[in-house]
């Protein structure tokens, strides 16, 4: 049952942060566009080399919020699920990742990004097809569960960690 609430609070946390955030500003989120939509925007000069796909700053910046997300979930999974190893970090972890993971590529992704007027970058209306693109949204989902995979070894690893330095102690 904690597991169940964790993912719909996981869910609505994710929904109040990111989609929330790109839905006021889309150029912000740009990397998160189907491939197309980025091209037009570099064609009508709203997005400058820096803003390109997988440039340094949005990576670094993916980094860093995939380390917070590791040290957070250690200490929640370590408090509210009683993880003490690195096999309870790691697996509790990783259903959390694919179950928010699933409800980005699903929900907001091909049911909010795909039909709202929020999403579409002024210049690119007549591109339909292109936010329309669903198999776009279901690779990058396939591509974060890989992601998944060394985030939630961290959370493992910060796991064990934590039993190490403070055995038996619940944190928090």
């Amino acid at each position: 049952m904690t597991l169940l609430i964790e993912c719909i609070i996981f869910c609505i946390l994710f929904t109040l942060t990111v989609p929330r955030h790109g839905s006021k500003d889309p150029l912000s989120v740009i990397d998160d566009y189907p491939p197309a939509v980025r091209k037009r925007c570099e064609e009508l000069g709203l997005i400058t080399e820096g803003k390109k796909e997988r440039s340094k700053k949005a990576l670094a910046r993916k980094l860093i919020f995939c380390i917070v997300v590791a040290v957070v979930f250690a200490l929640i999974l370590r408090y509210f699920n009683h993880a003490r190893s690195f096999g309870a970090g790691f697996f509790y972890s990783y259903i959390l990742w694919l179950v928010v993971d699933w409800y980005d590529a699903l929900v907001i992704d091909c049911i909010w990004f795909c039909h709202s007027i929020k999403w579409i970058i002024p210049g690119t209306e007549d591109m339909t097809d292109a936010y329309h693109d669903y198999w776009f949204h279901i690779k990058e989902s396939l591509k974060g569960m890989f992601l998944g995979l060394p985030v939630c070894l961290l959370v493992g690893g910060i796991t064990a960690l934590l039993e190490v330095l403070f055995p038996g102690v619940m944190l928090l």
